[in-house]
């Protein structure tokens, strides 16, 4: 009676271990079928705007693949409904747009070990998952320096979606360029506590306003604040995309995703029987993370500094989160001639000096 549990359980535990390191075979570019999961509407004109155009950049260079989208699907257990909607139609990649996809992503993912899953940014992995992200920080660090040079009150606002690792990087980021440049500035944050409401983000925008900013930056997906901005008559920069049609005078830059660049290099790996479960992480180096062109506002000696900075990083000379480090507190937090890595970037859970706002626990 031993020896016979004995071998089934060895079975079982064969069984169990074939279906977690199920190796993924590569897919002949006319046999993909890939499925884009969007958490706003593509008419947002900022992030998931952008990763419609990183998708259809991607079917354009792949025009034998099939591509599907599905926008402002929710975050929660219908994302997980929509994932198996679409493999039932055989879908055999999956791309998850948004942070708040990822557990029901991995559940899904279990279910199908021969099927692609990628998440956009995260910090759970399984054997047929995989991820891609870009240093948007480094973008906003040189919109920072611009900011720093043009405010007048010495005052910034930002106008945040959720306390998140990335979101907190790029307002750590985005002062510190703009104290590279004007140490006497200061970041006033507010916390939105969602992705997309233009309403509650044109009203953080005016109480951001009201409290003596004169360049708002921003992380939320529509161009509510940017349009705001306009009509107040205070510089803004734009998030995930060009927001220069919102606010043709009062745009001073935008951090721009070019997702495209991720999609076609993730399609190429499948393809090529490449691909791994690594994270794939592009910045200003390769094109993934841009500048929109300066507003004409901006002086030239001003989009010279920015220039020469973001010079620095795509040579790997600025890593954006170089020492000496200070946090709100005083604290030293990093020693001059040291700096961090992106998984350290990716845990901060502290405001650097010059910001004037709490993270939500």
């Amino acid at each position: 009676m031993k020896k016979v549990l004995v071998f089934v359980l060895a079975v079982m535990l064969v069984a169990v271990s074939s279906v977690a390191w199920a190796e993924l075979k590569p897919i002949p570019e006319d046999k993909i079928k890939a499925a884009y999961l969007f958490v706003g509407p593509v008419g947002d004109h900022g992030y998931t705007y952008m990763h419609n155009a990183g998708a259809m950049a991607a079917q354009e260079a792949h025009p034998g693949m099939t591509t599907y989208t599905a926008e402002s699907i929710p975050e929660g257990a219908e994302v997980g409904r929509v994932m198996q909607q679409y493999i039932r139609k055989g879908v055999n990649v999956i791309f998850s747009t948004s942070y708040g996809y990822m557990d029901p992503l991995l559940e899904v993912a279990k279910q199908y070990p021969d099927l692609y899953f990628m998440q956009c940014d995260r910090y759970k992995y399984a054997d047929n998952v995989g991820s891609y992200y870009g240093r948007m920080y480094e973008a906003y660090y040189l919109a920072g320096m611009a900011a720093g040079r043009m405010t007048k009150s010495n005052v910034l606002g930002y106008v945040g979606a959720f306390p998140i690792p990335d979101i907190i990087g790029e307002i750590n980021a985005f002062i510190l360029g703009a104290r590279k440049v004007n140490p006497k500035a200061t970041l006033k944050v507010i916390w939105l506590f969602s992705w997309y409401d233009p309403a509650k983000e044109s009203e953080a925008g005016h109480a951001l306003i009201d409290s003596g900013a004169d360049v708002i930056n921003i992380h939320v997906d529509s161009a509510a604040i940017a349009k705001m901005a306009e009509e107040k008559g205070v510089y803004v920069i734009g998030c995930n995309s060009d927001m220069s049609k919102s606010a043709p005078t009062k745009q001073l830059t935008a951090q721009v995703w070019n997702w495209g660049v991720l999609y076609n290099e993730i399609i190429d790996r499948i393809i090529d029987g490449t691909w791994t479960t690594e994270e794939i992480l592009m910045g200003m180096k390769e094109g993934a993370v841009q500048l929109a062109p300066f507003s004409p506002e901006v002086p030239q000696d001003v989009i010279d500094i920015v220039e020469a900075e973001k010079e620095k990083i795509i040579s790997g000379e600025c890593t954006v989160f170089d020492g000496p480090l200070i946090d709100q507190s005083g604290n030293v937090v990093l020693e001059e001639g040291k700096s961090l890595s992106y998984k350290e970037i990716h845990s901060i859970h502290y405001f650097l000096e010059g910001v004037e706002g709490t993270i939500p626990q």
